[in-house]
């Protein structure tokens, strides 16, 4: 951690992921001048407002102008500003698909994207402000570093580490309902290391984001229901992929379910499903997440439970995966 910070965990558990990071950043612009923020008419909505307040004079607000606002922070960094922009992501992937593309991933510039209200968390704003397609666009782009943080202390984690990461980083959070996952900074965070919520050896899940409280809880359950340990793994870094943490569990279990709250074509599930197939190592593997259809629409937890990615969901996966006889109401 940067010296000099004035936050605490009392001070992160009651935020949202955007929130801790707005106020993380906040801390790390007394020590990198170089450090400015971006946005696209979204200040408030994805919570940078506060280091506008903070910051005036090196922040930047570009109006409803995605591609502009990704291209004048490529700039930005070409002149040795370390530019941090946000807007919600769907717009973050897809509006400025070309611009992300081509002015910050081919000349690997030091450009970090936050893109909010990510996955199902848009859920009664309809098809066009879901975001379950970002994870594969974002993570097909040469040189670009993709990460979804569980929570809000581990956003936080993410904000001191990026400061430190060269290039490109593309991070998702939710609208801001999410519960928390972690309870303490205590943990080591890498860019690129996965961790291991809990210990387990008839089946291992490998979660990200919002899911991983789902995962973890359905452990519990499971454990304490049907006498089964199953592993749960925070991926919490979808590109660098931790390979060797997924080849062990694959080894050590045998069995593997992945969960996001995104399209399973091309996210967390096809990653996981690319490592296995060109390691040769024999394992089961089910991937939960939105299908290959659009999402229907409905409130976020209401989209979970359809698409089966919360705890009634991991749990009829595991049960399924090693045979465990479903009861009718699960």
């Amino acid at each position: 951690m940067a010296g000099g910070m004035s936050y605490n965990i009392d001070d992160l558990q009651d935020l949202t992921a955007a929130e801790a990071y707005g106020k993380v950043l906040v801390d790390l612009g007394k020590e990198h001048p170089e450090i400015v923020v971006l946005t696209a008419d979204l200040a408030k909505s994805t919570k940078l407002g506060v280091f506008f307040n903070a910051y005036p004079e090196r922040s930047f607000n570009m109006g409803i102008a995605e591609q502009n606002m990704v291209t004048t922070a490529a700039g930005l960094a070409l002149a040795g500003k370390k530019p941090y922009l946000s807007t919600f992501a769907c717009f973050a992937s897809m509006r400025a698909c070309e611009q992300v593309r081509t002015d910050i991933c081919y000349p690997k510039l030091n450009v970090k994207i936050m893109g909010t209200h990510s996955g199902l968390s848009m859920g009664n704003g309809g098809t066009t402000h879901h975001a379950t397609e970002d994870l594969a666009i974002m993570r097909s782009f040469a040189n670009m570093t993709v990460v979804v943080p569980a929570d809000g202390i581990e956003a936080a984690k993410l904000a001191q580490a990026s400061v430190e990461h060269n290039g490109p980083l593309y991070f998702r959070v939710g609208r801001g309902f999410e519960p928390p996952v972690y309870t303490d900074m205590d943990y080591d965070f890498q860019i690129g290391k996965a961790i291991t919520m809990n210990e387990g050896s008839d089946i291992t899940v490998i979660a990200c984001g919002v899911c991983v409280l789902q995962a973890v809880e359905a452990a519990e359950e499971l454990a304490e229901e049907n006498d089964v340990n199953v592993r749960v793994i925070n991926m919490h870094t979808i590109k660098p992929l931790d390979t060797e943490i997924i080849l062990k569990a694959a080894e050590e279990t045998g069995k593997i379910i992945t969960v996001e709250e995104h399209n399973i074509i091309g996210g967390l599930g096809g990653a996981v499903a690319e490592t296995l197939a060109e390691s040769g190592v024999p394992c089961k593997l089910k991937r939960l997440g939105i299908p290959d259809v659009f999402s229907v629409i409905g409130y976020p937890e209401e989209l979970h439970r359809y698409y089966g990615i919360e705890i009634d969901g991991i749990k009829k996966g595991v049960k399924q995966m090693l045979d465990i006889a479903i009861e009718e109401d699960d």
